[in-house]
């Protein structure tokens, strides 16, 4: 008779993690940061899949790691939000809230499934101050932890981390956080020559507490161009967006949105309600 296969929890447990964490330091790194008026999100991604999507009004997601396993925890997240502040109030979704259902299905996953995910992901919510700013880091096991400031994930994210703590200060400018990002991804973990990295091999977006409701803008194009550029007087996102029909998330420094004549004005005294257009309900 033979003896039926063992192993030991401990084992078991360590296995998957190191299964997890290699699969994790394949990917390329997200850099998480605080700037004066909002957050930033920066990502080296050179391909249209998104690696930071707005998850509510005030709070965004970033994952490195395997694209399927994170996009299915996005849209679970999108749903979580959706269905709490149509139940409750939209001032009751929150980043914590949000972190703690991710925890809970890492956790699970980790614990109870053959493989575990091989993802680490960043929920970040804007405050209406930086005091108020929370960014939450969660792992492939379920652990949560509270960042300040700015966080690294996938990679040589280590040595970044280490980088970007001796030269981050609060009140950067946005130009200034994104310059500083980039150079943290840029570095070479094995001490070799910092790689150049230009706007089309970066994933950009911001948090801006400066915006009412929905605080989450992509940049891209030649605003970001600017942004990186030590010598561009561009420090700063604008406040209008562009005019591009079906792009509201997106900033690339191009024309405002156009007001159409007339939208503003009250109708004539002598109109007959009834018979006008009705343009507030299209």
């Amino acid at each position: 008779m033979s003896m039926p296969f063992y192993v030991s929890p401990e084992q078991l447990m360590k296995d998957k993690a190191d299964y997890a964490r290699k699969g994790i330091a394949r990917g390329r790194s997200v850099v998480v940061l605080v700037y004066d008026k909002g957050i930033a999100f920066v990502a080296e991604n050179p391909q249209s899949l998104r690696k930071i999507s707005e998850i509510y009004d005030r709070i965004a997601f970033a994952a490195v790691g395997m694209y399927y396993e994170f996009e299915n925890l996005r849209v679970a997240g999108i749903r979580y939000a959706d269905l709490r502040g149509y139940s409750y109030d939209r001032s009751d979704v929150s980043a914590r809230g949000l972190a703690n259902a991710y925890a809970q299905t890492l956790g699970t996953v980790f614990t109870q499934e053959p493989k575990p995910y091989e993802i680490e992901l960043v929920v970040a919510e804007v405050g209406e101050t930086p005091e108020r700013d929370q960014i939450y880091r969660l792992t492939y096991d379920g652990s949560v932890a509270d960042q300040h400031g700015f966080v690294v994930m996938g990679g040589a994210s280590a040595q970044a981390e280490t980088s970007l703590r001796e030269r981050w200060a609060h009140g950067l400018t946005l130009a200034g956080a994104l310059r500083l990002a980039v150079d943290t991804l840029a570095q070479d973990p094995n001490g070799g020559p910092a790689r150049t990295l230009t706007a089309e091999q970066l994933e950009v977006a911001v948090l801006d507490r400066q915006r009412p409701r929905r605080t989450f803008r992509r940049i891209a194009g030649p605003l970001l161009e600017d942004l990186l550029n030590s010598e561009s007087p561009v420090s700063d996102a604008p406040m209008v967006d562009d005019g591009r029909p079906g792009h509201h998330d997106v900033l690339t420094g191009g024309l405002p949105v156009p007001e159409t004549p007339g939208t503003d004005q009250p109708p004539p005294a002598d109109s007959d309600p009834g018979t006008g257009s009705r343009t507030e309900d299209l």
